[in-house]
C-alpha cells in the first residue's frame, strides 16, 4: 500500500504565504488596541479609512503594473497634476463628474506615455516612470506657477461626504477601486493576460498573447485608478496644494507588496493589497498617536518593503529548490545504485 508524505512544513509555509498578511493585520489592531486607548474608536478607525484611501487607491494603480512585471514611480506626480487640474476644471464647470472626468484623463494620458516608452521606446520601466515622475511634478508647478489654489468652492465635500451618515465617501471609492481591481484580476481576459505577461513574458508571447497591447491596458487602468486618487487627495486637503502627494508612489508599492505582489510579476492579489494597504495605514496611524517622527516613519516603511521582497525571494528561491529535488529524485531512482 502506497504511504502518503504530508510535508507539514511546505503546508505551513503555503498556509503563511497564503494568509499571513491577514494575521499580520490581527497583530497590528491588537497591539494598537493596547498601544493607545483611542485606536479602537470609531472616529480613529475613520481617519485611518480616510487617510488609507488615497494610498490604497494608488497601491491598486501599482498592483495591476506589478503584477504585470512593470512599477509605476510617477503616481505621486500625477496625483499633483491632475488633481490641480481637476480642482480648476471643477470651478470652471462645477460638476464634479467633469473633476473626476479632467482627473483621469490627464492620468491615462501619463499612464500610456510611460507604456508607450516602454514598449515601444524599449526604455527600462523605473527609467521611464521616474522620468514622467520628473515631467509631471515640473508640469504642476508651470501650471499653476507655485501657488496653491485656496478657493476650491465645495471641492471638499467629495472627500468630507458620509454614506448613510456613517462612511466617507473616500472609503467608499477605495472599496470600489477594489472590487473592479478584483474583477479585472480575477474575471476577465486581460487579467489573465496580466498574470501571464508578468509571469514570463516570453511564453505569454508565444501562446498568442499581445504583449505590447497588454502592458498599454494595464498602464490605463493605472492611470484611471491615479485619476480617482487624485480627486479625492484633493478634496481631503480643500486646497490644490502643487507639492502634494510628494512620495505617495513609495507608501503604494510598500502596501502592494506587503500584500503580496511580487515584483518578479506574475503574483498578487487586489484582496492582499486592500490589506497591505490598511496594514501600513495602521502603522503610521499607530506610530503617529505615539508622537514618532514623520523621518522615523519613512525609514519604518523602507525597513517593511525590504522584508516583504525579501521574504517574496526566499519563497521563490524555496520553490526552485522543490522543484528541482523533485526533478532529482525520480531521476537518480531511474539510474538505480552504481
Amino acid at each position: 500500500m502506497e504511504k502518503r508524505v504530508i510535508d507539514i512544513r511546505g503546508l505551513c509555509s503555503q498556509a503563511m504565504r497564503r494568509y499571513g498578511i491577514y494575521l499580520i493585520l490581527l497583530l497590528i489592531v491588537a497591539a494598537g488596541s493596547v498601544m493607545s486607548p483611542v485606536f479602537l474608536t470609531a472616529k480613529n478607525i475613520m481617519s485611518v479609512g480616510r487617510q488609507v484611501s488615497v494610498t490604497g487607491i494608488l497601491a491598486f494603480a501599482e498592483t495591476i503594473l506589478i503584477i504585470g512585471g512593470n512599477v509605476d514611480l510617477s503616481l505621486g506626480s500625477q496625483v499633483a497634476l491632475s488633481g490641480m487640474i481637476s480642482i480648476n476644471t471643477y470651478l470652471a464647470t462645477g460638476s464634479a463628474a467633469a473633476a473626476f472626468a479632467s482627473a483621469v484623463a490627464v492620468c491615462v494620458g501619463c499612464s500610456l506615455f510611460n507604456a508607450f516608452a516602454i514598449t515601444k521606446l524599449q526604455m527600462p520601466g523605473f527609467v521611464a516612470t521616474m522620468s514622467m515622475d520628473f515631467i509631471a511634478r515640473g508640469a504642476v508647478y508651470v501650471y499653476c506657477k507655485g501657488t496653491p489654489i485656496y478657493q476650491v468652492g465645495d471641492y471638499g465635500k467629495i472627500s468630507s461626504t458620509y454614506l448613510f451618515g456613517v462612511v466617507p465617501l473616500p472609503v467608499v471609492f477605495l472599496m470600489g477601486v477594489a472590487v473592479l481591481a478584483a474583477v479585472v484580476l480575477r474575471q476577465t481576459c486581460l487579467g489573465r493576460n496580466i498574470y501571464a505577461v508578468g509571469g514570463n513574458a516570453e511564453a505569454a508571447f508565444a501562446s498568442g498573447i499581445s504583449v505590447s497591447r497588454t502592458k498599454f491596458q494595464a498602464f490605463a487602468i493605472s492611470g484611471l485608478f491615479t485619476g480617482v486618487a487624485a480627486v479625492i487627495q484633493m478634496a481631503r486637503l480643500n486646497t490644490g496644494m502643487p507639492d502634494t502627494a510628494n512620495g505617495y508612489h513609495g507608501d503604494a508599492i510598500a502596501a502592494a507588496v506587503i500584500g503580496g505582489a511580487s515584483f518578479t510579476g506574475g503574483t498578487g492579489t487586489a484582496a492582499g493589497t486592500l490589506v497591505g494597504a490598511f496594514v501600513v495605514g495602521f502603522i503610521s496611524n499607530i506610530l503617529n498617536l505615539k508622537g514618532v517622527s514623520i523621518y522615523v516613519q519613512q525609514i519604518i516603511k523602507g525597513i517593511l518593503i525590504i522584508i516583504a521582497v525579501s521574504v517574496d525571494i526566499a519563497g521563490k528561491n524555496r520553490k526552485i529548490r522543490q522543484v528541482a529535488r523533485g526533478k532529482k529524485g525520480p531521476a537518480q531512482a531511474q539510474q538505480g545504485p552504481a
